[in-house]
């Protein structure tokens, strides 16, 4: 088992040893990942958005069969299921619901009634404080380094702000894959540090091993950011496919959105309507326009190209920036034992002294 590691309020809240999470990334966060995370003292989130409710319930007990430890389950909050979807963690007792997108008030007051810890994530101090206003019991902050759909704001500017607007545990997730990134975000206030990339590349990931080269390949100037997928910005690894996509406009653009809505339909297990009334909530949402919503549809099933069927060529690979650092593929176990034992030496190794005394402490010249 891993060495103990910092006590913070996110470790306390939710049961976990280590305050390092796994983030809940469409079709990489399954039952095996989520309960290697778990099992290694972290806090694993499954992502249900690619998953029908009956897969949903499957996967949780699957987790549950894996491990005792405490885990998560991550929804769509635009989701014309989602109340179905709460009804399930409830039922199941999940620990954990996280969010990609601030859910409704009376979603997080239904979980929060079924005795479920709320952590929404945002990419703005004003999403924070409305969702703390609401009653989530934490926030993950992603700054704009992190992989996936992402912000403008670096994590080093968005996460003090944050911190200092909100009196809930902060997450902080964004450029963070050591023990170094875990001790400099409890520096500035942090609960924990959320990973997505680093636990992609992981053993117990089920990304195809082709796939897991090309992102270990990657220089950090290889990760570029798109609105050419989905109409928003897209952070993922810079490819052939991306330059094509950026050289295509909207128009080209949108009879391969719409097949990729009808094969999402099937996987997710969504209805015609149900997808035009999550179309709705998003053009509200986000003030998006239809051609947005319609290239919407892009995302989930590019990336499954890649990321389940291994087709590195025809798919996207979400990636943070931080994969331009990363050259291996640890066990969950061995790279959360790493991270907690980096963040003791980097304490350990700072020996800060003030005044006269500084100029012998580490950096003092």
């Amino acid at each position: 088992m891993t060495a103990p590691g910092p006590r913070t309020a996110l470790t306390r809240l939710t049961g976990v040893r280590h305050p390092l999470v796994q983030t809940g990334m469409g079709w990489v966060a399954g039952p095996r990942l989520v309960s290697a995370v778990a099992n290694a003292g972290a806090l694993g989130i499954l992502a249900s958005a690619t998953m029908t409710p009956e897969r949903l319930r499957a996967a949780v007990r699957e987790v549950r069969s894996r491990t005792d430890e405490p885990f998560g389950v991550n929804l769509r909050a635009d989701a014309g299921d989602a109340r179905e979807r709460v009804r399930i963690i409830i039922e199941e007792g999940v620990r954990v619901a996280s969010f990609a997108l601030a859910p409704s008030k009376d979603l997080m007051a239904e979980l929060k009634d079924g005795g479920v810890v709320v952590i929404p994530s945002v990419g703005a101090r004003r999403h924070a404080e409305k969702v703390a206003a609401w009653g989530a019991d934490a926030v993950l902050v992603q700054g704009g380094e992190g992989g996936g759909h992402t912000g403008e704001v670096a994590t080093t500017v968005l996460l003090p702000q944050v911190v200092d607007a909100v009196d809930i545990p902060v997450i902080a997730a964004g450029g963070f894959h050591d023990g170094r990134g875990l001790v400099a975000a409890l520096a500035y206030g942090a609960a924990g540090v959320a990973m997505g990339t680093r636990f992609l590349l992981t053993a117990e990931s089920t990304v195809p091993d082709a796939v897991k080269a090309r992102y270990l390949a990657a220089t950090v100037k290889d990760i570029a950011v798109t609105t050419r997928v989905d109409g928003l910005p897209h952070r993922m690894l810079r490819t052939d496919l991306v330059a094509a996509l950026e050289r295509a406009g909207p128009l080209r653009s949108l009879p391969r959105a719409v097949r990729h809505a009808a094969a999402f339909r099937r996987v997710s297990g969504t209805t015609w309507p149900g997808l035009v009334r999550d179309g709705l909530a998003m053009k509200r949402g986000k003030d998006l326009t239809w051609s947005q919503v319609l290239l919407a549809a892009n995302a989930p099933m590019m990336l499954k190209s890649a990321l389940v069927d291994g087709d590195a060529d025809t798919g996207l690979m979400a990636s943070g920036q931080v994969a331009g650092l990363l050259d291996d593929v640890p066990t969950c176990a061995e790279l959360v034992a790493r991270v907690v034992r980096e963040a003791e030496e980097t304490v350990r190794g700072l020996r800060l002294g003030w005044g006269d005394e500084g100029q012998t402490a580490a950096g003092g010249h």
